[in-house]
């Protein structure tokens, strides 16, 4: 989690609005949309994403900042709206239905939200974080008319430590600036564009994910870090407090179904051990998760600060199977990986679930369909999807966004300038350190396809050492530089594979794309500007058995050294109709039982001595 280097004292600002009422708040409804979810149905600006946002750091007090904002689109050169334009629902970024506003901002414009709040009398001596799940992609925060805090990176969560008492009596005010070049900027961006088309899609703009305010005490725990080692039978835990921590004694306790399992002593600034003897491993068939409480004590052992966590106890690893190929191994053994490609968009919310649900169906239907594995593309999700996947029992290979430049299509690395290479190493970190203790991302990927490829051998050395407990692809599809520890192919429809090699896994980063139009599940009904590779099927039987004759050759391949695959997609976006669910997740395209039956006969088969 990115810290703030503003640190300023709070100003009662004097000519702040009243607080608009949330309990009943102005008449809101979303914009008109060609496809909106079963879960927007049930949307309201004091329902909009109320789940706690971080569930591997959980405290008991904190306050909701999601609902309606003020909101403003202005030049590049106004300062602070005297007038906003009407209301917006936040986390929905501007550009989507669910906002209420449906409009795009341009790369000459800023985008402004406004805000104001009160805080409960019990925090009245307590010191504040403001925290910010994502906002894309510079955002500028100021709080009773001070300038607080700045940050870039539309990924990655930030928080601003707010030094001083405030009085909860008053009424504070909060404003955002925020600026966002999407697809005419070099920063980090995935698949946005200012021109929807094909293989690229709406952009997101602004705020995205929850905004909140926490009270911590004088000593607080920012961040932990959770590695566990089945084959030592152990936990290590690394705990981060704040810069002015006096405490720094603590007691780490791990429990299991209820029952304490391991308690141990510490300090902050060294790595501690706890002993998880004859662990209960976490797989996709058995997301078993342990309970961590982990305390700050003072000088005379008094709890000063508490945090809620989970971690799983997991092993991912590449070594040489039984057959002689370098395979991917969960938990000392092979275990061949098959999932869809999966690129989180939705048709009212864009970056934005409609609901915590509907985050958690998604998850959900990619099990049924007997997947192991989902590949997370060139977009960085909010911490509940990964809680979800922790929970539930879903591999994950996470893409970095792409950014800079798109295509090379001469083969060769681009050259970025000195700040785009920068802001992309800078919000590769951030994202390898905020979801680092998810036992469901076995892989980081770096770039795709070539989009924004640059000092890959570098990038990825750095990566290795980063987090080596994780395989590195350095490059899933086209431009392959031998660094890291995967060799990648995408093949449309496919399938194919990589040669075998004797250090590095070979796997099918991307294949299939079978298409099929379902009508009143469209987002566009004129589907001259769908991508043209995929095959289009004119019935669910037909696409069935494309589908089945498209995994019929999967098994051999498997047996000749190939580790995984990710079949494109999990669902439609957009112009795009190749999903195995429509956009709006109401149609599955295929039988699920065949197509489960299908899946698990790969991984299955793979784990058979």
């Amino acid at each position: 989690m990115s810290r703030i280097v503003y640190l300023l004292p709070l100003l009662f600002f004097l000519g702040c609005q009243q607080p608009p009422d949330q309990e009943n708040p102005p008449e809101w409804q979303p914009q008109a949309v060609s496809l909106m979810t079963r879960w927007a149905e049930d949307l309201a600006p004091a329902t909009a994403h109320q789940e706690y946002p971080r569930p591997q750091l959980v405290r008991e007090q904190w306050l909701n900042l999601n609902g309606l904002w003020d909101y403003a689109i202005t030049d590049q050169e106004s300062g602070m709206p005297m007038q906003y334009s009407g209301k917006i629902l936040v986390p929905f970024p501007v550009e989507s239905a669910l906002s209420g506003v449906k409009e795009m901002v341009q790369p000459n414009q800023k985008l402004w939200y406004h805000r104001t709040f009160q805080l409960p009398e019990e925090w009245e001596a307590e010191q504040l974080l403001l925290h910010f799940g994502a906002v894309d992609w510079e955002a500028t925060v100021w709080l009773n008319g001070q300038k607080v805090g700045e940050h870039r990176g539309g990924y990655d969560p930030f928080t601003l430590e707010i030094m001083g008492a405030t009085s909860a009596k008053n009424v504070h005010e909060l404003v955002v600036e925020v600026r966002d070049p999407t697809d005419e900027g070099k920063q980090p961006m995935g698949k946005q564009t200012l021109n929807p088309r094909g293989i690229w899609y709406t952009p997101t703009t602004g705020i995205w994910q929850t905004v909140w305010l926490e009270p911590v005490p004088e000593s607080y725990i920012e961040r932990i870090k959770l590695t566990p080692d089945i084959d030592e039978e152990t936990l290590t835990v690394s705990v981060q407090t704040n810069d002015e921590a006096t405490a720094s004694d603590l007691r780490i306790i791990a429990s299991g179904d209820g029952q304490e399992v391991a308690t141990q002593q510490g300090s902050d600034n060294l790595p501690t051990s706890l002993s998880i003897t004859s662990p209960n491993l976490w797989s996709p068939d058995n997301p078993f998760l342990y309970d961590l409480t982990i305390e700050l004590l003072d000088a005379e052992g008094n709890v000063v600060d508490a945090v809620q966590s989970y971690f799983g106890m997991r092993k991912i690893s590449i070594e040489q199977a039984d057959d002689g190929y370098q395979r991917l191994f969960l938990n000392n053994e092979a275990l061949f990986q098959i999932g869809p490609l999966d690129q989180g968009f939705w048709p009212d919310g864009l970056y934005t679930a409609p609901s915590d649900d509907a985050l958690k169906y998604d998850i959900e239907v990619t099990k049924q369909l007997g997947f192991n594995m989902a590949r997370k593309h060139v977009k960085v999700e909010p911490d509940r999807w990964y809680y979800w996947c922790d929970k539930l029992g879903l591999l994950v290979w996470q893409d970095m966004p792409s950014g800079d430049e798109r295509v090379r299509r001469d083969g060769q690395e681009i050259q970025r300038t000195p700040e785009s290479a920068e802001q992309f190493e800078l919000e590769l970190q951030e994202m390898m350190d905020d979801f680092y203790n998810h036992p469901s991302i076995v892989m980081w990927v770096i770039f795709n396809e070539g989009w924004g490829q640059y000092e890959t051998a570098r990038i990825t050395e750095w990566a290795q050492q980063h987090d080596p407990t994780r395989p590195i692809n350095a490059a899933s599809g086209w431009l392959d530089t031998g660094a890291g520890d995967i060799s990648d192919m995408h093949s449309y429809p496919g399938p194919d594979m990589p040669d075998t090699e004797e250090v590095r896994v070979a796997v099918l980063g991307e294949f299939g794309g079978q298409a099929l139009a379902i009508p009143d599940h469209l987002w566009v009904t004129d589907l001259s500007k769908a991508p043209t590779h995929f095959k289009t099927s004119s019935s669910a039987d037909s696409l069935l058995h494309a589908y089945q004759l498209l995994y019929r050759p999967l098994d051999s391949l498997r047996k000749k050294g190939l580790a995984a695959a990710v079949y494109t997609q999990t669902t439609d976006v957009e112009s795009e109709v190749n999903g195995l669910l429509t956009y709006d997740r109401e149609v599955i395209k295929m039988d699920v039982d065949t197509l489960a039956a299908t899946h698990r006969s790969l991984y299955e088969e793979s784990t058979k001595p």
